[in-house]
């Protein structure tokens, strides 16, 4: 399976995934404009489980990966130092928001976001993850296509000041860049690796079913 092969399989993936959202109840209401204070603070202390996380298991991959593709890890090493602190962001958010700091810093994760981490610290620790890719995909195409569109919605709807936003407005920005490094990846030969085109596919479908979990879940411990 080629670069376009995979593409065109996670394009599509993908725009399942964006459509299926809308049936998310707390998606849902914000949509409909019938978003409130609370479920903005359940959503910050929800994420900010995902998040913590998230860079971890990207060092995890990180440490997987041999040679000859230690350029590819390399990069995966620079995306979890990128994020490794992004969490901080979302605390700040909660604090403008109303909310208490130590509820959100020591607030479990809800069974999806367990489901999520289960399954991609597994991954990450086998032989060169790169099927990894495919849940990069996922997620930081939920940065750049969807993160300041939420924030700017939330932000109107609850009438909050953009420090109570800043990490999806951030996010929204900046994750473009980190879409440039999937493509970068996907097309460095590692494609050459026996069934890695497939693996990408269905971890990125995988993916997309668990953080959906993940925010059907919310407050759900």
């Amino acid at each position: 399976m080629n670069s376009k092969e995979v593409m065109r399989l996670l394009v599509k993936i993908w725009t399942d995934f964006d459509t299926s959202l809308s049936s998310v109840p707390l998606i849902a209401k914000l949509e409909r404009k019938k978003f409130r204070l609370e479920d903005y603070r359940m959503l910050l202390v929800n994420h900010r489980q995902q998040v913590v996380e998230g860079s971890r298991w990207i060092a995890r991959a990180a440490s997987s990966i041999s040679a000859p593709w230690l350029d590819q890890r390399s990069q995966f090493l620079r995306h979890a130092v990128t994020e490794h602190r992004d969490y901080r962001m979302l605390e700040e958010n909660y604090v403008a928001a109303g909310g208490k700091r130590e509820e959100i810093i020591n607030a479990e994760k809800n069974i999806g976001s367990e489901a999520l981490h289960a399954f991609m610290y597994q991954r990450a620790s086998e032989p060169n993850p790169f099927e990894l890719l495919g849940a990069m995909f996922i997620i930081e195409g939920l940065g750049e296509r969807k993160a300041s569109e939420w924030g700017r919605m939330i932000q109107k709807q609850l009438e909050l000041p953009d420090e109570a936003v800043s990490f999806l407005l951030y996010h929204g920005e900046h994750d473009e860049d980190h879409m440039q490094e999937f493509d970068d990846t996907l097309n460095s030969g590692i494609l050459e690796i026996p069934d890695m085109g497939r693996r990408i596919v269905k971890t990125a479908k995988i993916v997309a079913r668990l953080y959906r979990l993940q925010l059907e879940e919310l407050g759900n411990i």
